[in-house]
C-alpha cells in the first residue's frame, strides 16, 4: 500500500525538540521519519524557529536540525509556487508565509498538510486538507 503525499508546516518540525510535550514530540517524529515534502520556506522558518527557542549557538544549529531535515523532501519555492500563495491569500485570507506554505504543499502533489496552526479540516482547492495531528 502507497501512501499519499503529504507536508509539513514548521510547527510540526518544532515539536520533534520539545521534551516538555512528549505526545506531540512523538507524534512529530513519526510523521518526520515518513518522507514528508517541506518547503524552503518552512526549512528556513524552522532553522530560525529552533535558534529562538532551544537557544542554541549558531554554530550548532544546523547539526540540530539536519537530523528531521534529512528526512524530509525538500520543495524548492519558485515564481509560480509565489504566484498561487497569492491568490491563496485572496481566497482564504491565509497570512503570508502560511500561503507559500500551502501553494508549496499543492504544486508538490500533497493531499495532506500537517500543521497545528492552521485551520483543521480545511479543504484546499478540492486537492489537499489541512489537518492538525495534536487532535
Amino acid at each position: 500500500m502507497t501512501m499519499s503525499k503529504f507536508a509539513l508546516d514548521t510547527n510540526i518540525l518544532l515539536y520533534s525538540h520539545d521534551e516538555s510535550a512528549v505526545n506531540k514530540q512523538n507524534t512529530a517524529r513519526n510523521l518526520i521519519v515518513k518522507s514528508p515534502i517541506i518547503s524552503t520556506q518552512v526549512v528556513s522558518e524552522y532553522i530560525n524557529a529552533v535558534r529562538r527557542i532551544i537557544k542554541l549557538p549558531k554554530e550548532k544549529i544546523f547539526s540540530a536540525c539536519l537530523p528531521n531535515l534529512k528526512c524530509c523532501n525538500i520543495y524548492i519555492v519558485n515564481i509560480a509556487t509565489i504566484q498561487l500563495a497569492e491568490r491563496l491569500i485572496y481566497r482564504y485570507d491565509f497570512q503570508i508565509f502560511d500561503s507559500i506554505i500551502v501553494a508549496s504543499a499543492l504544486t508538490a502533489g500533497c493531499q495532506t498538510l500537517y500543521s497545528e496552526d492552521m485551520q483543521h479540516n480545511m479543504k484546499i482547492e478540492d486537492q489537499m486538507t489541512i489537518f492538525n495531528p495534536f487532535l
